[in-house]
């Protein structure tokens, strides 16, 4: 019998890439998404399958959620506010989003029993610095004064809510905790830092490097945090359990720009911008943000398959065909 999966965020960055290998595996993959930060132009490519639909429109809506998730036998929640920029402009919609339809989800899938992937971030770590990262480990968020931690606030409330639901009511329902992931159809629109950094050095533009660049990142390709998903879903041990997904290779931010300035064999110029500029006075970045991938290691066997270089050369070539209008952008 063939499975049917409900994918909110479809038309985003990951969740185009998750709708894409669902089909390609057998699966039925229904789309809903509202186009606010996604693009119907990451799901263009499947709208011939057969097995594909999409439907444009807020997880909000109440009575078509329930018809949809009625319809589908897992749901991969990805719908969310993403971006440091969007969080810290529009707080409000950060916060609704993330909570409201989190919780509409969850309620509507434990009527029917059905099994829920919530897809949460790395930012409920918030400020801890120092090690890898673990699922259990204690988080340190800043003030409420200060929209940047609104995310990671809104989304720690998302997976109480997840794992309430499989204690309380024994909804089949497991939480992954997305690092900095990285791939082709990612926009830096919304803050992401290398597709920015790639289409700067492309275009011959400065390369803006936020604060002094001495940040540190884990990036992930996005196919493996893809098969992660799919294998968290079907594995009985995944339920009622927060998992980190990610890399454990890491790099500064003002490393990552001179890697994507050598590959690019650009002359941009590398800028240094301060982080009050570049988003809002009295801004907080995280000093390092690196997993530990051990517990999602031993559920399904994951390991990263490619490290940054070889992420970052896919990236260039998709990005090179958005420039030369091969691909829209």
């Amino acid at each position: 019998m063939t499975e049917r999966a409900l994918v909110t965020g479809g038309a985003g960055f990951i969740g185009s890439h998750l709708t894409e290998a669902l089909l390609d595996r057998g699966w039925e993959a229904h789309v809903i998404d509202d186009l606010s930060t996604g693009s119907i132009d990451n799901i263009a490519h499947l709208k011939g399958r057969r097995t594909f639909s999409y439907t444009i429109d807020t997880v909000m809506n109440r009575p078509l959620m329930a018809e949809l998730v009625d319809r589908a036998d897992t749901v991969f929640h990805l719908a969310a506010a993403v971006g440091v920029r969007l969080i810290v402009e529009e707080p409000v919609r950060t916060i609704e989003t993330n909570i409201k339809a989190t919780e509409l989800v969850l309620e509507l899938a434990s009527k029917k029993n059905k099994t829920v992937l919530i897809a949460s971030t790395s930012e409920v770590y918030g400020k801890r610095n120092g090690g890898k990262f673990l699922e259990d480990d204690d988080v340190v968020l800043g003030p409420t004064s200060r929209s940047r931690w609104c995310y990671a606030a809104s989304k720690m409330i998302d997976e109480f809510l997840a794992l309430a639901y499989a204690r309380e009511l024994g909804l089949p329902v497991a939480v992954l905790r997305i690092f900095n992931t990285i791939g082709p159809r990612q926009t830096g629109q919304y803050g992401m830092v290398v597709p920015r950094f790639v289409m700067q050095a492309l275009s011959g533009e400065p390369i803006t490097v936020y604060g002094n660049g001495m940040q540190r990142r884990s990036f992930t390709w996005v196919g493996d945090v893809i098969d992660a998903m799919i294998a968290v879903v079907r594995h009985s041990g995944a339920r009622g359990e927060v998992f980190n997904v990610g890399h454990t290779k890491d790099v500064t931010i003002r490393d990552l720009a001179k890697i994507v300035k050598e590959l690019t064999a650009s002359e941009s110029e590398i800028v240094f911008v301060p982080f009050e500029e570049a988003y809002a006075p009295g801004f907080e970045d995280i000093p390092q943000r690196v997993p530990d991938i051990s517990k999602l290691a031993e559920l399904i066997g994951y390991r990263p398959t490619l490290d940054l270089p070889e992420m970052l050369e896919h990236i260039i070539v998709d990005c090179r065909a958005k420039l030369a209008g091969r691909v829209p952008v």
